[in-house]
């Protein structure tokens, strides 16, 4: 706090303006970060992204191809046979593979498309470099929560709904034996899952060690002090006080 007495008003006024404006400087300033450092940050970003390319290239497109072809292959199976229960079995199934598929084309991970863009976005200049830093990292993070998703207990539960849901329309829809509707629930089960725990975290454990190594937040770049000025009469003048 400052108390700002009625007496020698001028001098004391010029001294509270350069102090300000020092304060004030230095405040920037912490805020600020080393070029070097920006380009460091986005080069780390832009490696680790393009090294986790292949393998959630290999696991988007293998699960997706999967689910794909079991889709079409059921879908002609159907349409091919005339016995009421294989059909049943056939529209039942590529019905779940089909959830499958939309699955993996609602939550893509493409962490080498990510790096591609980054790659093409301009830095020619210090204030560009900042933009895309911040670009990366927001990248970045947006694919780790998406993976983390992947792994999550609500992909368990929702995985496991649409199986329970397709083991209970075998046996109380179908009207089959509760063997039957258990096998098919078994079944889907163990495909989800599969699908579930083979899915990569590379780009998840990857941003956690970025944030560990440059001590990175929700989105450092964007954190700058605001001091918030608070003016008030006291005997012998005015008192500021100034928080941030």
């Amino acid at each position: 706090m400052i108390r700002w007495p009625r007496r020698n008003n001028k001098l004391k006024t010029v001294l509270f303006v350069l102090m300000l404006l020092g304060l004030l400087t230095r405040l920037t300033a912490q805020g600020d970060i080393p070029d070097s450092l920006v380009r460091e940050r986005i080069q780390y970003i832009h490696d680790h992204l393009n090294q986790c390319r292949t393998p959630a290239n290999v696991w988007w497109y293998g699960w997706l191809a999967g689910y794909s072809a079991a889709t079409i292959g059921q879908g002609t199976a159907y349409f091919l046979s005339n016995d009421k229960g294989t059909r049943q079995d056939m529209v039942l199934g590529a019905s779940t593979t089909l959830l499958g598929a939309a699955g993996q084309l609602v939550m893509p991970l493409n962490p080498g498309r990510k790096a591609d863009i980054l790659a093409q976005t301009p830095d020619s200049t210090s204030a560009q470099r900042l933009e895309k830093l911040l670009y990366a990292e927001k990248m970045f993070k947006e694919i780790a929560k998406n993976e983390k998703f992947g792994r999550s207990w609500k992909m368990h539960v929702i995985y496991g709904a649409v199986n329970i849901s397709s083991g209970l329309i075998t046996w109380l829809g179908f009207k089959r034996s509760a063997w039957a509707g258990l096998g098919n629930f078994a079944l889907n089960t163990v495909i989800s899952e599969a699908q579930i725990w083979t899915q990569p975290t590379r780009t998840m454990k990857d941003y956690q060690n970025y944030c560990k190594k440059y001590q990175s937040g929700v989105n450092p770049l964007s954190y700058k002090p605001k001091p918030v000025f608070y003016v008030s009469a006291c005997p012998d003048g005015i008192a500021i006080k100034m928080v941030f």
